[in-house]
């Protein structure tokens, strides 16, 4: 975790065991001193091995060498469950990443039975952000993106079947906003109208359900319905930057105090009923150190001195969450006319008219994981004339920046603003020249398929101007 006010991995791992209702942690990285702090303890591990790592661990020398070296001394003692190699790699596009990623899956397998039978109960998987989508928001007709489906995902999945491992996602409705018109209430649990698909004839109450049942739908159109399901981390910030209403300490409150209530009930999705799901919550602790805007510091359920941010119910004898939905019911439709009896729904064939609610799902040209805007009202839909500006996502590396920059400048983007100089040279950073340049692109190009950038820009209703610098 990115701050420098942190307890001790050895207290952590006390409080955990002693306070809340956790029986597993995820870790970025596989931190010796953290693995040592859970030994003995019964709680179960994930850990987590660099993107930059992948394409050299697809050599079974260097897979050995990196079993001998994070796992061996410390398992069974501390129990490690899941081995995720890499972190949302399709999202991040790296080609070597991406290629390498199930050889190098497939080397640490072999690895770990190599290192014989006390490590056989440990699983590989990776976790994937929920850009892997077309453009459908209807969750029983979800499916893979067509570049990756046959070359990736297949191939992924059929690896995930043979050895008995889970697919593991992180799924975060806070990202997913624009997607739902700004719908906060469906987002974070609260009581709606809910929405209706009407190709499965299932009714969904909250957000999380419908991107939980959009990756099992992908995953059955291509043969692979019966691979588990788990969350990787998923979670709400609790502040956010002004302008920014949907992180607050009430909605972040209701997301995760309904998702714990949700978890530990395992009364699965619409589409997976009684499914039981492995689950993180991301995070354990706001991070003071963390780059980015306000948000990205404070998605913690606790402060440094283990204080709850707010309640969600993570603490065993702690006092139990406000919740709205507890139940994850919808608001009862108001029958219109005198007729008796349900009105039959007409099949269509059009799939985004299959979804419906009282905020429709707007159409779209490519999945985008969106910072979320600001919400004028949690009911009223959005207006059809906001502005929107095109900016790279959170934790984009900063040569794929440059490589976002190199490419709007020559394909018509005005970056003439951004030269030595002029009204948005300031700060001479790549993140910050290109993000104008992107956003100039995609004004040029007016539609919303123009701020993909391979997957990392987001559309967002914020204006990201500053000073003299005015973005068009």
């Amino acid at each position: 975790m990115v701050a420098d006010n942190l307890p001790s991995p050895t207290d952590v791992a006390n409080f955990i065991v002693t306070k809340t209702i956790f029986d597993s942690v995820k870790i970025f990285d596989t931190n010796p001193t953290v693995l040592q702090a859970f030994a003995n303890t019964n709680i179960t591990m994930t850990v987590t091995i660099p993107n930059g790592e992948i394409p050299n661990l697809s050599n079974g020398g260097a897979a050995a060498a990196w079993v001998n070296t994070n796992i061996r001394p410390f398992h069974p003692q501390t129990k490690i469950k899941y081995i995720s190699v890499g972190n949302e790699v399709l999202l991040l596009n790296d080609p070597a990443h991406i290629s390498g990623l199930v050889p190098a899956m497939r080397a640490l397998t072999d690895a770990l039975r190599e290192a014989g039978p006390q490590f056989q109960d440990i699983k590989v998987t990776t976790a994937h952000a929920l850009n892997m989508f077309e453009g459908v928001t209807v969750p029983s007709l979800a499916r893979f993106r067509v570049d990756h489906a046959k070359t990736f995902f297949e191939p992924l999945l059929l690896y995930l079947r043979e050895t008995k491992s889970p697919l593991m996602i992180n799924p975060y409705p806070y990202f997913e906003l624009n997607v739902m018109e700004n719908n906060v209430d469906f987002a974070v649990f609260r009581k709606t109208r809910g929405v209706f698909d009407r190709n499965s004839r299932k009714m969904y109450s909250n957000a999380f359900d419908v991107l939980l049942d959009k990756t099992y739908s992908a995953m059955l159109a291509v043969g692979f319905g019966d691979v588990d399901i788990v969350i990787g981390e998923t979670g709400w910030p609790s502040l956010g930057d002004p302008g920014n209403a949907a992180a607050t300490i009430d909605n972040a409150a209701s997301y995760n105090g309904h998702l714990i209530r949700k978890i530990v009930s395992g009364i699965g999705t619409p589409l997976m009923p009684s499914r039981k799901f492995d689950a993180s919550i991301f995070a354990l602790f706001n991070e003071n150190q963390k780059p980015g805007p306000l948000a990205e510091k404070n998605w913690g359920l606790f402060q440094p001195d283990f204080t709850p941010v707010y309640v969600s119910g993570a603490l065993r004898d702690g006092p139990p969450p406000n919740l709205n939905n507890p139940d994850f019911t919808v608001v009862p439709r108001v029958p219109r006319g005198r007729g008796k009896g349900r009105r039959r729904v007409p099949p269509v064939n059009n799939p985004e008219k299959d979804f419906i609610n009282c905020s429709q799902f707007p159409p779209l040209v490519k999945p985008v994981q969106p910072q979320p805007n600001p919400v004028p009202t949690q009911t009223a839909p959005a207006a059809t004339n906001v502005k929107k500006f095109c900016v790279p996502k959170p934790g984009v590396p900063d040569d794929q920046l440059q490589r976002n920059l190199d490419l709007a400048c020559s394909q018509g983007a005005d970056c003439g603003p951004i030269q030595p100089g002029a009204a948005c040279a300031d700060p001479a950073t790549v993140s910050s020249r290109a993000k104008y340049a992107m956003n100039s692109f995609f004004r040029i190009k007016g539609v919303d398929s123009a701020c993909d950038f391979t997957g990392t820009g987001q559309i967002t209703t914020v204006d990201p101007s500053y000073g003299n610098c005015r973005y068009p």
